[in-house]
């Protein structure tokens, strides 16, 4: 591992406030999308049951049993959804899970049509959560990575990051927190922009290596492209620029490619 290019020393405090700068812009972000999730958190969405009955299920799934039979003109309260299941509670407090089929069928308080995403181009566009995992290059090494990505708007997403590369002369693991900028979120093939901050542990395979580092802290910049395939999946490829801060006052250069397969929520 340790065989990737190395690049002018840069000073220490130079490092530092780089990679603060970062976690400190991207725990912003978070608490700004926190207190605005809070700000709606008392305020239940209540819809009014137009056809004959709604069923409601022991848990997200056909295979669970109808526990409660909900009538036409009766109130429920939406708590929260699992993919194609809605979490409710009905007037007189009882809850349980009604299916995407049937919730799409149900009326707002105005008497329009309760709406909400599919899993279709429009969900691409606007979702709250992404995951997924990739397959790549880490600077020579094999890599093989998982992500988990939550969204403040259509453009901006804080990101998670957990890698692990395969080397010649040495394994390792990353793990790396980041934002995402989406340029076009209402394109098909959809451009992004990324940058963040991680860390990296190094475990060299032969003991006539010297682990002079074996923990260190990294900054990256990237770019890369989602794909939409269909429903609810699309194909993410992408390219991170990494310098890594070592110990020796002389950092170094990774770069990272990785192609893999993801899904919103």
């Amino acid at each position: 591992m340790r065989s990737t290019s190395t690049i002018r020393s840069i000073p220490l405090y130079r490092s530092i406030s780089a990679v603060l700068g970062v976690a400190l812009l991207a725990l912003a972000s978070l608490f700004a999308s926190a207190a605005s999730a809070a700000d709606k958190t008392d305020k239940l969405q209540q819809l009014f049951i137009a056809e004959a009955y709604l069923e409601l299920h022991e848990g997200p799934g056909r295979g669970y049993a109808v526990t409660q039979v909900v009538p036409r003109g009766e109130a429920i309260d939406v708590l929260y959804r699992r993919t194609e299941w809605f979490r409710v509670r009905t007037s007189r407090g009882i809850e349980g899970w009604a299916s995407q089929k049937d919730m799409r069928r149900t009326l707002l308080a105005d008497g329009s049509a309760f709406t909400f995403d599919l899993g279709d181009r429009a969900g691409f566009t606007r979702h709250n959560w992404e995951m997924g995992v990739q397959a790549g290059d880490y600077g020579g090494a094999t890599l093989v990575s998982a992500y988990l990505s939550r969204a403040f708007n259509e453009q901006m997403a804080l990101e998670v990051t957990g890698s692990q590369f395969l080397g010649n002369a040495s394994n390792g693991y990353t793990a790396e927190l980041g934002l995402i900028h989406v340029t076009r979120p209402d394109w098909r093939i959809s451009p992004f922009l990324t940058l963040g901050t991680g860390i990296i542990w190094i475990k060299p395979k032969s003991t006539l290596v010297l682990p002079d580092d074996r923990k260190d802290q990294t900054a990256y910049a990237g770019a890369g492209v989602r794909f939409y395939i269909s429903r609810r999946f699309f194909v993410r490829g992408e390219y991170r620029h990494h310098m890594v801060f070592t110990s020796r006052n002389e950092n170094e250069e990774i770069h990272e490619w990785k192609l893999g397969l993801a899904f919103f929520f």
